[in-house]
């Protein structure tokens, strides 16, 4: 089921370039703002608002997908936290923000929603450079294979 109003639905968020890796029933991607290095998002793959909308094998297998995520993200950032956000208020797609929280984080005891702060984008080389440690991870933990298909 696709929303024609929905973003992710549309694929017009998150980016293409951004992709990491296919994860079953969600894909992981680059959040577009790297002040937090690591920020992802799992994206549900078909259109859903609510986790109660989720048949019970649904939401397990999500919250596994979205626990494989955290550990990679955790590995590869060396984290001392990881912050999970499952709002849906500005985008209703089932998607959560997995983020990383490091030694040097500017503000370890706020939600990365309220760090003032310039976006840090990545593009070219520099994005490729922090996707790939991400996808081979994913992989390496996995046997996931990172199929390059955004749709």
């Amino acid at each position: 089921m696709t929303d024609p109003t929905c973003k992710a639905c549309q694929y017009s968020w998150p980016k293409v370039d951004h992709f990491i890796a296919d994860l079953g029933l969600s894909k992981a991607y680059l959040h577009e703002d790297q002040f937090f290095p690591g920020w992802t998002v799992v994206v549900f793959k078909r259109h859903a608002t609510e986790l109660f909308h989720l048949a019970p094998t649904e939401r397990i297998q999500l919250m596994e997908e979205v626990n494989l995520v955290a550990k990679t993200l955790a590995q590869v950032y060396e984290a001392r936290k990881i912050n999970y956000e499952l709002l849906g208020n500005q985008l209703p797609h089932i998607h959560w923000h997995v983020i990383p929280r490091l030694a040097g984080d500017p503000a370890p005891l706020e939600p990365v929603w309220r760090v003032q702060h310039e976006p840090m984008l990545r593009s070219g080389s520099d994005l490729q450079s922090t996707v790939q440690p991400l996808q081979q991870a994913i992989q390496n933990a996995s046997g996931i294979t990172n199929r390059r298909a955004p749709h």
